[in-house]
């Protein structure tokens, strides 16, 4: 049994509780949040604590926070020589500090509050300072899925940009097409068909050898149309930019 204290109340700690609640080899001992937020509706309220003094003795200490308080939640820490780690993609193992042994716990996905993950295809990139604790990080992310990674700081760094490409910017372009779609009166819905084959291709092979479209084809004359119904600065902006960059990687020019 892994003892674990949960630190933080926002969407990666909630779902980590709700996940690891299920879990018979691991035991959620204790929650920390400022606000005392219950993370799950069976959750014991004398669980849920508010000042780091009253820290139990655990196995492991996950601070599942925002990535910018994770050095001063850290640094702030009662204790020495304990296992702490943190969930985020983009924040090097180092900011944890000295005091106590540290490591990285990433589950490499979007986390919305009330939307289900299913952790079993979640991939997890495990980093920790020594192998005991490396193989503590395996056993617990085990209990959720089966895709483990040992992925170091500077490479976790790298998939973390990746991420923002093909999760953040990619929903960002959703949205736009669901804005062209209202503005026309147009249900965004026939488009869904479209998202998901794309998403399917892409998991099956190269990005590159599926890329279809104007800017690839070099077709002017539809992308002049494209550009005159989008009304937007922005959009018509960001139109060119992802067109010419397709172009440049492509071979093709406007």
């Amino acid at each position: 049994m892994i003892r674990v204290v949960l630190l933080g109340a926002g969407n990666v700690a909630t779902h980590f509780y709700s996940a690891f609640y299920k879990e018979k080899t691991v035991e959620i001992i204790q929650c920390y949040n400022r606000k005392n937020i219950k993370l799950h509706p069976d959750q014991k309220e004398d669980l849920i604590i508010t000042d780091l003094s009253d820290l139990k003795e655990a196995d492991v200490y996950i601070l599942a926070i925002h990535d910018d308080a994770i050095k001063e939640i850290a640094n702030l820490l009662p204790f020495r020589n304990k296992f702490v780690v943190h969930t985020s993609g983009s924040v090097p193992i180092d900011v944890l500090g000295t005091n106590n042994r540290t490591g990285v716990l990433y589950p490499l996905q979007t986390f919305t509050k009330d939307t289900y993950v299913d952790f079993s295809t979640v991939p997890f990139c495990l980093e920790a300072e020594n192998s005991n604790d490396l193989q503590t990080l395996k056993t617990l992310a085990s209990s959720l899925s089966k895709k483990i990674f040992e992925i170091s700081s500077a490479q976790r760094g790298i998939l973390h940009v990746a991420a923002v490409f093909v999760n953040n910017f990619v929903n960002h372009m959703f949205a736009i097409g669901n804005d062209i779609c209202k503005e026309h009166q147009v249900p965004f819905e026939i488009l869904h068909p479209l998202i998901l084959e794309t998403a399917q291709k892409v998991s099956l092979t190269d990005p590159d050898s599926i890329q279809t479209g104007p800017a690839v084809r070099n077709d002017t004359k539809t992308i002049e149309r494209h550009l005159n119904i989008l009304k937007e600065k922005s959009q018509k902006n960001i139109y060119q930019l992802l067109t010419t960059a397709i172009q440049d990687k492509h071979g093709k020019k406007l």
